[in-house]
């Protein structure tokens, strides 16, 4: 299979749409002799946080010298960058062939599965027929009725929290949403959780005991962090000594802290993981898209917050890092809370450039200029995004102030093609 034609088989899958269930997904593992109970699997599930906590586990086991397949999603450039390897892309030939051994199952099948069920399944496939040592696997959206929950024994659950997001989905409160991500906990596999409400806490620790899995949680009074800046976070969690992680936001010393309490389940699950493994591992990190910096005149970070919880840290690194006002550039999914958004911002905010991400679930943004222009916030909406980028680096020029972009991934990809141009 060639790689349009590769791209055009999950082209017609996106056309199904997305529906959540297992059913088309575990009849496709089983065409396919389910290549998900072949290898040893991490699965992540949570609000926020899931992708730095799976960069963060995947880097230190490769630094252990384990050969370590990473699927996480959405992808940012290009759907192959769902598909990590000891950190690096699968190649194109890999891509090609798992997704023509993946979409040819799929064609058995009288109801065929959507394109996120194909990605999931070939994630599976792909690392098992590359020889990987182990998989860490996370979710797309919730958890029990997401496609990678085909796992029936997983080395080990994380959860890094539980918040509202997706409420149309997954229900209205942070208890429900805790309910659906309690889905991969598996019966007897140990399982982390990152988050500290006691709500959802309570909804995790009854899966469990439920299912007589052992439950590790995150301690965050045994976190310290040492510094944080725009590069960069040290801290202390526990018995770690003094760690380097080279990822920025105020928020990666918690996901930091649930990275280092699973590394430390799967020693006891046998795994041969050195302090000195883990300092490398965390040293040389990385995971494009959260407090990402894009261009350093004027400095440019790109942030994927794009739901309340996320966007309450994004907030939060921005009063940690600068003393100053921040230009915003902005976009978002329709169905988000979108509304919430102008209070959290409107303290840190100088003005903000309203964008539409590249996605057909993507907000109008008059809509979102609207909404922050009703609290006060300067407000201008665009439809070109490189127009937009263009008028908000010039103002933060002429300011001397940080350019925030901050919202959906689906804006990554063309926002670092236009950054990637003025270096």
């Amino acid at each position: 299979m060639k790689p349009e034609e590769a791209y055009a088989c999950l082209e017609r899958a996106a056309s199904r749409g997305s529906r959540l269930g297992l059913e088309r997904v575990t009849q496709l593992s089983q065409i396919l002799e389910q290549p998900q109970e072949k290898i040893p699997v991490i699965h992540i599930a949570g609000t926020n946080g899931k992708g730095s906590v799976s960069a963060m586990i995947c880097a230190v086991l490769t630094a252990a010298g384990y050969k370590t397949g990473c699927f996480c999603s959405p992808a940012l450039t290009d759907i192959r960058d769902s598909f990590m390897i000891n950190g690096e892309v699968i190649s194109e030939e890999t891509f090609c062939r798992v997704i023509e051994k993946v979409s040819s199952a799929a064609e058995q099948m009288s109801d065929k599965p959507t394109q996120f069920e194909i990605i999931a399944v070939s994630a599976y496939c792909c690392f098992f027929d590359s020889g990987c040592d182990i998989a860490v696997i996370e979710c797309g959206m919730g958890g029990d009725l997401d496609a990678t929950n085909i796992v029936s024994a997983p080395l080990l659950s994380v959860i890094t929290n539980a918040a509202l997001d997706h409420t149309a989905f997954l229900g209205s409160t942070a208890e429900e949403i805790a309910f659906h991500k309690a889905g991969i906990i598996k019966k007897g596999r140990p399982v982390v959780f990152g988050g500290e409400d006691g709500e959802t806490l309570r909804v995790i620790e009854k899966r469990a005991k439920a299912l007589d899995s052992p439950l590790r949680t995150t301690d965050r009074s045994a976190l310290k962090v040492i510094s944080q800046d725009t590069d960069k976070t040290v801290l202390e969690y526990k018995q770690s000594g003094e760690l380097t992680v080279s990822l920025s936001g105020t928020y990666q010393a918690v996901n930091a802290a649930t990275a280092l309490e699973a590394l430390d389940i799967l020693k006891e699950e046998g795994l041969d993981i050195s302090r000195e493994m883990t300092a490398e591992g965390l040293l040389n990190v990385r995971h494009r898209g959260r407090f990402e910096t894009l261009l350093t005149e004027p400095l440019t970070i790109f942030d994927g917050a794009h739901n309340p919880d996320g966007l309450r840290e994004a907030v939060k690194s921005i009063k940690r890092y600068f003393d100053t006002p921040v230009i915003v550039l902005m976009g978002v999914m329709a169905d988000k809370e979108y509304k919430l958004y102008p209070e959290m911002l409107k303290d840190c905010t100088y003005s903000l450039f309203a964008v539409r991400p590249d996605n057909a679930r993507a907000l109008d943004p008059k809509i979102l200029a609207d909404v922050f222009s009703e609290h006060g916030i300067p407000a201008a909406a665009y439809e070109d995004i490189s127009q937009a980028l263009n008028d908000a680096i010039a103002l933060a020029k002429q300011k001397k102030l940080p350019l925030m972009i901050i919202g959906s991934l689906y804006m990554y990809k063309q926002i670092r093609e236009l950054t990637d141009k003025k270096t």
